[in-house]
């Protein structure tokens, strides 16, 4: 999910707290803990400073999105939070803090872009396709829990225990239709891959048959429209390109399936799932005379 998405999580994961009888350093303890635990994982974005091998789209949403790296997180969240706010919860701090980071790197399963979650014991790219990296569904049951509560003078944390029911209801909901999309196509392609749209209960299907690959529009509310046939040239040498621009690598790597261009004038990859306007913004490529762009 995107930083503002990770960042309502972790409001509305504090609002559902009930803080009634929490002194007002224990509440700073708690908001912070909420925050910081929902950030915490994409600490990983500092890594592109020091990337010179192409390895940052592997890196980002790697380790520090992996499952078994959720305790580590919520003990360093929780001793920072106990030192700094003089608070003694120290049990409380830490079920927060879990929590936030477990919805963090489990909610960023679910859009195209996957985790790591298995990391170190699997380098396997995670990702079920079935929510956008932007919800605004999740905008809007978050928001208006924030709205009403400001309406309300006590238990406000049932509202926000409301939203989050909500939130797993439409994931639940989002995710059983792109599963049965998933399993309907993929009768139809040898590989298939999923990504959500902005709009609730619409899907790109990903399909791919040899070098050909169909980019459907499909939704349970209409009929299926084949947005696009792309060709990808499945024997060309790839050598080239991966010792010139290591980035490539990593791309082929990391997605579930590429589409190879080799033409009079480029030889690159580009991953179909994020193709809009006639281009994917997750392209690399080299010129044939061999000047990197």
């Amino acid at each position: 999910m995107d930083t503002v998405t990770h960042t309502l999580f972790g409001m509305t994961l504090y609002g559902s707290l009930n803080k009634e009888e929490d002194t007002k350093n224990m509440k700073k303890a708690l908001l912070f803990t909420s925050i910081a635990g929902s950030q915490i994982p994409d600490i990983d974005v500092i890594s592109k400073l020091w990337d010179a091998e192409g390895m940052y789209q592997m890196w980002h949403r790697g380790i520090t999105h992996s499952i078994f790296l959720v305790p580590l997180w919520a003990f360093l969240l929780t001793a920072f939070c106990v030192y700094v706010f003089k608070v003694k919860s120290f049990r409380r701090l830490l079920i927060v803090s879990t929590a936030a980071v477990f919805i963090h790197n489990t909610s960023d399963l679910f859009n195209a872009w996957g985790t790591g979650y298995l990391e170190p014991f699997s380098s396997l790219r995670i990702t079920f396709g079935t929510i956008p990296i932007v919800d605004l569904v999740f905008w809007f049951i978050m928001f208006s829990a924030m709205i009403y509560t400001r309406f309300m003078k006590s238990n406000r944390h049932h509202l926000f225990r409301i939203a989050w029911a909500l939130i797993g209801l439409h994931i639940i909901i989002q995710s059983v239709q792109g599963y049965l999309f998933y399993q309907q196509y993929s009768e139809k392609y040898e590989q298939v891959a999923l990504s959500a749209s902005f709009v609730p209960w619409n899907y790109t299907v990903i399909g791919k048959n040899g070098g050909t690959i169909d980019l459907l529009d499909v939704s349970i509310l209409k009929e299926p429209i084949l947005q696009q046939t792309l060709q990808s040239q499945e024997n060309a040498d790839l050598e080239v390109l991966f010792a010139e621009r290591p980035e490539a690598k990593t791309l082929y790597d990391w997605a579930p399936f590429v589409v190879i261009v080799d033409d009079n004038e480029r030889l690159g990859i580009y991953d179909p799932r994020f193709f809009r306007n006639g281009q994917s913004f997750l392209f690399e490529w080299i010129e044939k005379e061999g000047q990197s762009q």
